[in-house]
């Protein structure tokens, strides 16, 4: 029987997974790793920073998606991939055999710049002080910081970064210290830079408008140097204390490949060509942001994964049955809307840009329908 594995339960193997009744009536054996029993859509989870969402209404029940559909999934994580022996082996040490393997292994927000407790970033609670952008799932420990906090005074936040998960932080941890009485946040950004230097002018100009209205400090001019538990320090020796940080400083893929010998890009992702195809190993193939796209580098954004559900669905079933695999085309340009907080939002598309209420329910809308979709009791043909 022909073993597809599948090492991520992310974005880019939704359609895999709801077609796992399909794969399996062709005789494939169907095998899904996770890190956790649900699997939190990176795209909601300011918002559920923010307290618009609950943890469940912005994840997918993965083990039952797998389970419920005929397939096995393993709660555990990749350690390597040994290609030779076409073995994945996990970190509790066991070792899952394949014929096609499709990793979704996501990103990860460098925490070498916390030098205080190496051990701080790895607390499960909500009583540590620095977090990352992701997992996602750890917004939600941060917003029962906040909030446990802003119930005797105003909370100081730090957000390290300039770019939109760092814009998106920033409004929702605002948004969550004036929750109930909440005695607010008062945040800074600490950009380096620009902010939100990538975007154009007028997307920068309305989250510009929007930190000013709610009081949110932009501190350009210098990088951040180090975090520790209550403090930013910068390269320009400055100190700034904070009762909450929050490190968005942009992400690197999975660091899997380059351990296992795969053939990878220059920041570790593994290097797939138009098929969405290994470089190295044509029966291992990859998608959202743990590769990189040789024909051209995307963007780590959401959309990329989302396009390339079908492609890899098509893909590794006619790798399993040696038909002719099919062409990923990224496609042009991409509608990007952040949540900025209290029902807030800014929509930007092919030069067309605006802020407000309207934004944020057109993000809100898109992204509950994304949820839906390939939740286990979607009707067919849904996907």
């Amino acid at each position: 029987m022909p073993r597809l594995l599948l090492a991520g339960a992310g974005h880019a193997h939704m359609a895999v997974m709801a077609a796992i009744p399909e794969l399996v009536a062709k005789g494939h054996q169907v095998t899904a790793i996770g890190p956790g029993e649900r699997h939190y859509y990176s795209g909601m989870g300011p918002g559920m920073l923010g307290g618009t969402y609950q943890p469940e209404e912005i994840s997918f029940p993965v083990r039952d998606m797998v389970e419920s559909r005929g397939g096995v999934f393993l709660q555990d994580k990749v350690a390597t991939i040994d290609p030779a022996r076409h073995v994945v082996i996990l970190e509790s040490g066991h070792e899952e055999p394949y014929d096609v393997l499709s990793c979704n292994l996501g990103s990860f927000v460098p925490q070498d710049m916390i030098v205080d407790n190496p051990g701080e970033i790895e607390k499960d609670d909500a009583s540590r002080a620095v977090f990352p952008a992701k997992p996602i799932e750890q917004l939600w420990n941060a917003r029962r910081r906040i909030r446990e906090l802003a119930r005797d005074r105003p909370v100081r936040v730090g957000v390290c970064g300039g770019g939109p998960a760092a814009l998106e932080i920033a409004g929702n941890a605002w948004s969550a210290g004036r929750e109930n009485g909440g005695k607010g946040c008062v945040v800074q950004m600490f950009v380096g830079g620009k902010l939100l230097r990538t975007m154009p002018e007028k997307v920068r100009r309305l989250a510009g408008k929007a930190l000013l209205e709610r009081g949110i400090e932009v501190m350009e001019g210098s990088y951040v140097r180090s975090v520790q538990t209550g403090e930013v320090l910068l390269e320009n020796g400055q100190r700034y204390a904070q009762d909450v940080i929050f490190l968005a400083l942009g992400v690197r893929p999975s660091p899997v490949f380059r351990a296992s010998g795969l053939k990878v890009s220059e920041d570790g992702g593994l290097l797939v060509g138009q098929y969405l195809q290994s470089l190295s190993h044509p029966d291992i193939f990859g998608g959202g942001d743990c590769i990189t796209f040789a024909p051209g580098p995307l963007a780590k954004v959401g959309v990329y994964a989302v396009r390339q559900n079908p492609v890899l669905l098509h893909n590794l079933q006619a790798q399993l049955q040696g038909r002719s695999l099919k062409t990923f085309d990224p496609g042009g340009a991409y509608l990007l809307i952040f949540n900025i907080g209290k029902g807030q939002g800014i929509l930007h598309k092919s030069g067309i840009a605006f802020g407000g209420r309207a934004a944020f329910w057109i993000k809100d809308y898109i992204d509950r329908k994304f949820i839906k979709k390939f939740l286990p009791n979607a009707p067919s043909g849904t996907h």
